[in-house]
């Protein structure tokens, strides 16, 4: 995945913004002014980190080299993932939209609801 492509993925999920916190180097994308992905995107070799739920994180680990314990974050619910190519972009792309959803999962209902996210339910759904 190309750096442009990952911007484009983060960016296109609702309500995502891209923020520089930290360096004017590294992109922080949040939603609802909570962090779900933080990169530098001139890096090399690229590399994202992502929250992601502590056993899933576990597993992908074990499965995938390239996926490793978050760099400087909470080992235990943030993966650094290199995007040398050795993964696949859908995969990458999964990573980042799960990344996402905990992140929304947390937030107000109300917000959840603005952002139009699937997960919330409705009130025509009860």
């Amino acid at each position: 995945m190309t750096p442009d492509a990952l911007k484009a993925v983060c960016l296109g999920l609702n309500g995502a913004a891209e923020t520089f916190p930290f360096t004017a180097e590294t992109s922080v994308f949040k939603v609802g002014g909570k962090i779900f992905a933080i990169c530098t995107l001139d890096a090399d070799p690229l590399t994202v980190s992502l929250k992601c739920d502590p056993e899933v994180a576990v597993q992908r680990r074990a499965a995938h080299p390239e996926i490793t314990a978050g760099w400087h974050l909470n080992k235990r619910h943030w993966n650094s993932v290199r995007l040398d190519g050795s993964l696949p972009d859908a995969l990458v792309h999964e990573m980042v939209e799960d990344s996402y959803d905990l992140i929304v999962s947390k937030l107000p209902r109300r917000e959840q609801l603005l952002l139009d996210w699937p997960g919330v339910r409705r009130p025509e759904e009860h």
